[in-house]
């Protein structure tokens, strides 16, 4: 592909996985609106996310200077703008959550190469019509490319892939790097789940369900004598409290 608009593009399976039950710029509400109407659908769960040690911070500040994060920012931003009615991209630390879905989660490669991609159909797309970058625009400009690219099935993908990190970043547990101290929650006026995630306990810190069971009980067979004979007894050892 070598831009938004290539007839051949078919939605892939891994976007048809995480796609949301609504078109979401299609709607007929704001993108507020439209937030605040998913809280209650999604904010139970608890997303996710990872939380940037000073390391990643630094390494993110370095990134977002130049392509893809630069442009990534402005298109976050864009799509949820500051605002006196509510937190934007930057309040809820938007990039950060999506740089750590791009150099930490177990993403999928095909959709970081997506992500990555668009960026690149996004300014060839701004210097065809204004012969500026992207992050060059004015916000009416900002906002008519966006639009363009949304009457492309995969422009419509990769903005709906976007707006999806934002719904993860409003409504993610704090411990796991965005929504900072709830500042999600407190504006869609949603109580978040206990006991909240610490360090130590989030997702990824954990071993895996299959793994889980095996340290959670061990049968072991212990020869036992009863009655001039030996008997097998299976005990239950608990390794690890779940």
């Amino acid at each position: 592909m070598k831009s938004f608009f290539d007839k051949s593009y078919q939605t892939p399976l891994w976007f048809k996985e995480k796609e949301l039950s609504k078109k979401v710029l299609s709607q007929q509400v704001s993108r507020r609106n439209l937030l605040k109407s998913a809280a209650g659908a999604t904010g139970v769960i608890a997303l996710p996310v990872f939380s940037l040690d000073s390391q990643a911070q630094n390494s993110l500040a370095k990134s977002k200077k130049t392509d893809p994060w630069l442009t990534l920012e402005v298109t976050l931003a864009h799509l949820l703008p500051v605002s006196a009615t509510g937190p934007s991209s930057a309040d809820i630390n938007a990039l950060a959550y999506l740089y750590q879905v791009m150099t930490v989660q177990p993403t999928s490669a095909q959709e970081k190469e997506f992500i990555v991609k668009g960026v690149g159909w996004l300014n060839s797309f701004a210097n065809s019509k204004y012969n500026k970058t992207f992050v060059q625009l004015s916000f009416d400009e900002k906002e008519l490319l966006l639009r363009g690219i949304s009457r492309s099935s995969a422009g419509e993908n990769w903005l709906n892939t976007l707006l999806n990190y934002i719904f993860e970043a409003m409504l993610t547990p704090p411990a796991y790097g965005g929504n900072p101290n709830g500042i999600g929650w407190q504006w869609l006026e949603h109580q978040g789940g206990f006991p909240l995630p610490k360090a130590g306990q989030r997702y990824f810190e954990l071993p895996s369900r299959g793994k889980a069971k095996n340290q959670i009980a061990i049968r072991e067979i212990e020869p036992t004598k009863e009655s001039n004979r030996l008997v097998n007894i299976p005990l239950i050892k608990r390794t690890n409290k779940a």
